[in-house]
This record gives structure tokens, sequence and C-alpha cells, in this order.
């Protein structure tokens, strides 16, 4: 158990990460699935049998390293953005676990659907998941991606000694 977790377990950002955390499956599939109808909308709207629309379709089984490394990118971009420790008091009888699960979700929905609207994140997305053929693809897909969103969210990501550091831009 981490430092933070031993001394700050009702901090609303640990809270939030263990939420995150505990909803990895389903954001990487909220995230194929916004994948997908951004290429659809952009590049397909009528949704004419072309291959890659085909490929996109009938793949099954999606390499998920890369998305998860991406999903971990937003997550971090989220805390953040809405960072501060307070808790909030809630009426609606759901726990602060859940509350942050059901904004997480609509905040990756959201961000997802506006990145969605630049073609290069939906090419660099497809080729680390969908498209998927070698490594070296996914790498430079990967790393395309993670400066798209960094650049949507005017973010700057310094990693020293290790550790990654968000900062506004």
């Amino acid at each position: 158990m981490s430092m933070i977790a031993k001394l700050f377990p009702l901090d609303k950002n640990y809270i939030l990460r263990q939420a995150q955390s505990a909803m990895l499956e389903q954001g990487i599939g909220l995230m194929k699935e916004e994948i997908i109808r951004s290429y659809v909308a952009y590049f397909n709207p009528l949704q004419l049998p072309e291959s890659t629309y085909t490929t996109i379709i009938t793949r099954e089984e999606v390499p998920e390293a890369s998305l998860s490394l991406l999903y971990a990118q937003l997550s971090g971009i989220y805390r953040l953005r809405f960072g501060s420790n307070q808790l909030e008091l809630l009426f609606d009888g759901r726990s602060h676990f859940e509350k942050f699960q059901d904004d997480w979700t609509a905040a990756l929905r959201l961000w997802m659907r506006q990145l969605g609207q630049d073609p290069a994140f939906i090419k660099s997305c497809l080729r680390l998941s969908f498209l998927y053929e070698h490594e070296q693809q996914a790498i430079w897909a990967e790393n395309q991606a993670k400066r798209l969103i960094n650049t949507f969210f005017e973010v700057k990501i310094i990693k020293r000694k290790g550790e990654l550091k968000l900062l506004k831009a």
C-alpha cells in the first residue's frame, strides 16, 4: 500500500483513482465504441462495406495494451482538471466511489467524442487497436495519439526519475 493510501484514505483523488482503476475494462470498451463511432462518422458515414470498415467490425481480438495507456493518460488529465481534494455532500444515496465512476464515464465519453473529431487521432487509435499489424506501428501510433491528447488538453507531461508529472501548459 502506498504512503498516500495510508495517510489520506478519504482524499477525493485517492477515491477517484480507485474508481478509474476499477473501470479500466469498461473504459477501454467505451473507447473502442467511440473509436468505431468516430471512424464511421468521419470516414464512412454510409457504412459501405469497404476493407477498413469490414476489418474494424469483424475484428474480435483487439490489443488493449496501448488503449490502456491512453486510458491512463486521460485518467490523469481528468484528475488534474478535477483534482480538488474536497468531497461534496451527496444526497442521492450513492457513494463517492459510484459518483466518481459515473462522472468519469461521462467525461471519458465526451472527451473521446471531442478527440474523435480529429482524423489524425482516429487513424492513430485504429492503428494501435483495430488495425494493429506490428509493434513498431503501434508504438508510433500510440505516441502520435498521446501527442494529440496533450495538445488537445494543453498539458505537458514531464518524466523525471521514473515519475510522471502533468502540468497545465
